[in-house]
């Protein structure tokens, strides 16, 4: 087969996967699926919010929690016997809080007292962030914007003790845990990097008059406590990321804390929330793949190929539910194509900038991407593949234990040294299918996407989070948007 008949080849297999997970044949597809590998499942299902309730308990949630905590384990034993472990449990202990998924405790009566404020100040704006007719008046959408953060600035100015933030978080770079615990410390930045979204758009819809937007003044309360938690993460972005906006918004006990489109329909909530649930839950069910990672890697380098084989093996394993959680949320009984665009993705957009002080030149700070998931830049590490991140956006927004372990993992990989025969031949084999599987996933992703950003939202010009401001219109972006998606796709081999 040629790459242009497999390329094409892929590309339709995506789409009739992607029509019928989106079809009545669909429970149908996930019960034979189950059949054969680790069974399909929604984790964060039983969970009640804004009057949604999922229908299954949370039994499902914890019983993965400890069974990846297990694992987590294993892989602390292997610390001192590979870098690989060593780094893999370094960026769970630390930025992880001691678990993946990162803890994130949202509770206020663990949080020291002089950040509470934060999110008391949050739940008083969220109300007024989201319109519920969105304007194409240039004046009245200025009037609202200046409203939404003048009362933000002055909430921040009252309550805010910000010599005593600036304390605490001295403390935390320190190493005083005790005072400021990491998982409350993930809570707090995850906080303010809400706050700092909120404060950027003031308006859900986004509206053109913000994106046009070249730089803005943030309040001194939302500046001097991002500097200081982005360098703690080796972080230089004014944008939020992956891992403040979406992984850490959730509880330790998967439920979702800090909402962009308060009081607005059921169906809004519910669109927003399933999309935040993809990245965390990715997270969650990619955390024995990261295992069976480090495991390969330390097995190989034992010798022990037949060892290598079963972990290699149960990577391609654990890629099927993996990937179908993300095929049965990314379709529109569960994500509303008609409010994403509008509702969901701008909030996590960024798009303005500063002058570099340094060179004199502009630089503009893009918002999340799923380029930023660790899971899919650790496989791509895994099998050889170079990163599709410059090495200044991952910089800029992807965390510097997470860059680390996936340079370790690059540097151990041993799929270009296998032979065709033999044990080599079977874990090549492995490799194979798994590229295979992540081919499919990406075929799957750029027709699911083009759906998505197609929408109608005349309030804004074309845009994505994770690129800001595109094209002059829709069918110019998509092209540009499509070359990125074809060349990641082309690349996956």
């Amino acid at each position: 087969m040629t790459p242009l008949s497999e390329f094409i080849f892929l590309s339709v297999l995506g789409s009739i996967f992607t029509l019928i997970v989106s079809t009545p044949w669909r429970p149908w597809l996930m019960k034979r699926l189950s059949q054969h590998t680790i069974p399909s499942f929604n984790l964060f299902k039983g969970f009640t919010r804004s009057g949604i309730v999922f229908s299954d308990s949370t039994n499902t949630y914890n019983s993965t929690c400890a069974f990846n905590k297990q694992k987590l384990d294993t892989i602390h034993d292997l610390s001192d016997c590979h870098e690989v472990a060593s780094s893999f449990s370094t960026l769970v202990q630390q930025d992880g809080a001691g678990c993946w998924p990162p803890r994130s405790n949202h509770n206020e009566k663990i949080w020291p007292a002089c950040l509470q404020a934060y999110k008391d100040i949050y739940h008083e704006m969220a109300p007024l962030l989201p319109a519920e007719n969105a304007s194409l008046d240039d004046n009245i959408n200025e009037r609202r914007i200046f409203e939404f953060r003048t009362r933000f600035a002055q909430l921040l100015s009252q309550k805010v003790d910000l010599a005593e933030v600036q304390r605490l978080l001295q403390a935390a770079d320190a190493g005083r845990w005790d005072v400021f615990p990491r998982d409350a410390y993930n809570g707090f930045y995850c906080c303010v990097a809400w706050c700092r979204h909120a404060y950027r758009w003031a308006s859900i819809p986004v509206v053109r008059l913000a994106q046009l937007e070249k730089s803005i003044a943030l309040p001194m309360e939302l500046v001097i406590p991002w500097n200081s938690m982005q360098s703690h993460f080796g972080l230089d972005s004014e944008s939020g990321n992956n891992m403040s906006n979406l992984v850490l918004n959730f509880n330790p006990a998967g439920g979702y804390v800090l909402k962009i489109n308060t009081g607005l329909s059921t169906l809004i909530q519910s669109s927003e929330e399933e999309f935040a649930r993809i990245f965390q839950e990715v997270e969650v069910l990619g955390v024995p793949i990261y295992c069976s990672i480090v495991e390969s890697i330390v097995t190989y380098a034992r010798g022990d190929k037949e060892s290598c084989l079963e972990h290699v093996r149960d990577i391609k394993g654990q890629l099927r539910p993996l990937l179908s959680s993300y095929y049965d949320r990314v379709h529109d009984a569960k994500i509303a194509r008609s409010v994403w665009l509008s509702r969901v993705q701008g909030f996590y957009a960024w798009g303005v900038g500063h002058q570099n002080n340094t060179n004199g030149e502009w630089e503009k700070f893009d918002g999340l991407s799923g380029n930023q998931v660790l899971l899919f830049q650790a496989l791509d590490a895994f099998l050889g593949l170079e990163a599709y991140l410059p090495r200044l956006i991952q910089e800029r927004n992807v965390p510097l234990l997470q860059r680390r372990f996936c340079k370790v993992v690059k540097k151990h990989t041993f799929r270009g040294q296998l032979a065709d025969e033999g044990v080599d031949g079977k874990i090549k084999k492995e490799f194979e299918d798994i590229v295979k599987r992540l081919r499919v996933f990406r075929s799957a992703h750029r027709t699911r996407a083009k759906v998505y950003l197609t929408q109608s939202a005349p309030e804004r010009l074309p845009m994505t989070a994770g690129k800001s401001l595109l094209k002059d219109n829709m069918d110019q972006s998509l092209l540009f948007l499509d070359q990125f998606m074809v060349g990641r796709l082309q690349q996956t081999v």
